[in-house]
């Protein structure tokens, strides 16, 4: 028998951020975001959906926050919507958007449930996007006095603050491919909004020391740690290309390291200022990670960056990404040795996402997230056995939800939403965590 045994001060929560479930897009005093925009982009987003409804959380709070404790969980990780506090992206404060967040936070806390914060998980304000958004300096100011409204309005029952969600996905997908919003294809936009999106993090941080408040801050990164395609020293360098490009760009300038020599020899050009890195590196409580999979890099002399994904072996998920459970193993590791390992570590998301459909019984039986689940929670006990500062774990998603430009195409929950009822229905893999979270994490 295997049996999964965690610390019992284990942090065991569930995530979804705030476009992918709140709905109510034009209720409650909300402005319109980026995502609001890109979705009426012809062809951006699967079948023209959008998150004007989504999972209706906004009218559904309670509800969710009742199956949450239910389950057993100790945290929900959810997101503000920054064109819910402040419409103008800055100054007017909207009264019923902070008074949502407060009755959530106030919901969870009544099932003994934390309340863990992400302030930007990619739904920028439209105007603010309209000056040029996370591409421009301003946006630093900007979002430190957000930052500072939340921490005024929120600050009382808040239990855990995550300042930006996947700063790679925000720059790469925004900015450099475009196939995210704003849109954009263009490397020195990319460039500037990694620096600005780091620099905004530890400015907030820097005036969130100053509020008294006491409960964690961190960021929440998606790096990508590949693993080399041979043992050839060709491969191994493409891996260590790589792993510059796609994750130490964003950790090191966190962790007072600056940016990677190689990325800058490449031509990569961050609008530094004097006293910009050590903003950046302003000591934060903690580090979350997001992981759904690794991928095999192999040198490739015609990529500008000199290394290209390979074809790999392994399953796939519904979105197409491989399952390689100890690619987890190796990402946590690769983190806790760059910071030191001191810096308490969170998983933040994981999950698989499965074309899940309701049985004629009414049940949900999503054998392979289960599968996939198991197999990535035994990696985590192998982590804490060997000593690492893995502190909690939160399951993507709570519920299923708009999955950005894949629209509602995909389903990540361990709660299925029927988007014509709103009807919620545990799956298999809901009672499954429901039972590691007991203590029985046992097959």
């Amino acid at each position: 028998m295997n049996t999964l045994t965690f610390p019992d001060d284990f942090l065991w929560g569930t995530a979804t951020a705030s476009y992918q479930v709140e709905g109510a897009a034009y209720e409650g005093g909300r402005s319109e975001s980026i995502w609001d925009t890109f979705c009426r982009v012809p062809g951006a987003v699967y079948a023209g959906e959008n998150g004007d409804i989504a999972c209706d959380q906004y009218h559904h709070y309670k509800e969710d926050v009742a199956l949450i404790a239910k389950l057993g969980f100790k945290s929900y990780r959810f997101s503000i919507a920054w064109p819910r506090i402040l419409p103008n992206g800055v100054g007017a404060v909207n009264k019923e958007g902070v008074a949502y967040y407060r009755s959530l936070c106030a919901e969870l806390h009544k099932y003994s449930v934390q309340a863990c914060a992400t302030l930007y998980h990619w739904d920028l304000p439209q105007v603010l996007q309209d000056k040029g958004g996370w591409a421009k300096r301003f946006i630093v100011e900007a979002f430190v006095e957000y930052a500072k409204v939340c921490f005024a309005e929120l600050g009382d029952c808040v239990d855990q603050w995550i300042t930006m969600n996947e700063p790679l996905c925000v720059t790469f997908m925004g900015y450099l491919m475009g196939s995210h919003a704003p849109g954009i294809k263009d490397p020195v936009q990319a460039a500037g909004a990694i620096h600005h999106i780091l620099l905004a993090h530890g400015a907030a941080v820097k005036e969130y020391r100053k509020t008294g408040l006491t409960a964690p801050i961190g960021i929440t990164l998606n790096i990508n740690t590949p693993r080399p395609a041979t043992k050839s020293e060709a491969d191994v360098e493409a891996t260590r290309r790589s792993l510059a490009f796609e994750a130490e760009v964003f950790l090191f300038p966190l962790i007072g390291k600056g940016y990677p020599e190689i990325v800058l020899q490449a031509g990569w050009e961050f609008p530094i200022k004097p006293g910009d890195l050590e903003v950046m590196s302003e000591k934060m409580d903690f580090i979350g990670l997001n992981y759904y999979f690794e991928n095999a890099v192999a040198w490739d002399e015609s990529s500008p960056n000199k290394y290209s994904n390979v074809p790999f072996w392994q399953e796939r998920t519904d979105m197409g990404w491989p399952i390689v459970p100890w690619g987890l193993y190796r990402q946590i590791k690769f983190a806790s040795e760059a910071t030191g390992g001191n810096l308490p570590i969170y998983i933040t998301e994981n999950g698989y996402a499965n074309p899940d459909s309701v049985d004629g019984g009414g049940r949900i039986h999503d054998e392979k997230r289960i599968e996939y689940l198991k197999r990535h929670l035994s990696v985590c006990s192998t982590l804490i056995k060997e000593g690492v500062k893995l502190k909690g774990y939160f399951v993507w998603s709570f519920l299923d939800n708009f999955e950005w430009a894949w629209g509602y195409s995909k389903r990540f929950g361990i709660v299925h939403v029927d988007y014509k009822t709103q009807k919620r229905t545990l799956k298999d893999s809901a009672y499954f965590f429901r039972d590691v979270m007991a203590g029985f994490g046992e097959w």
